[in-house]
């Protein structure tokens, strides 16, 4: 039996993982640029495009049955 994710599962993996991420990024920009605002604006944009990219990421391997790869690579040897 196969189980698949469910899109809300999904977003909220994708938000939760987002904040988890951008603090690290808005924690090294600030180390780097040593200005808050900078570190932000960093943070910000970052935020928005990973969780999307991200996203798109599990939703596309929500698409590949589970085992294939593995049954993939029997077939190559």
């Amino acid at each position: 039996m196969q189980v698949k994710e469910s899109r809300l599962r999904s977003v909220l993996k994708t938000i939760s993982w987002r904040i988890i991420a951008t603090t690290t990024t808005v924690s090294i920009a600030y180390i780097v640029f040593g200005d808050i605002s900078n570190a932000l604006k960093v943070g910000g944009i970052e935020f928005f495009a990973k969780m999307l990219i991200y996203y798109l990421h599990e939703r596309a391997w929500q698409k590949i049955p589970l085992g294939r790869v593995r049954k993939l690579l029997r077939l190559k040897k």
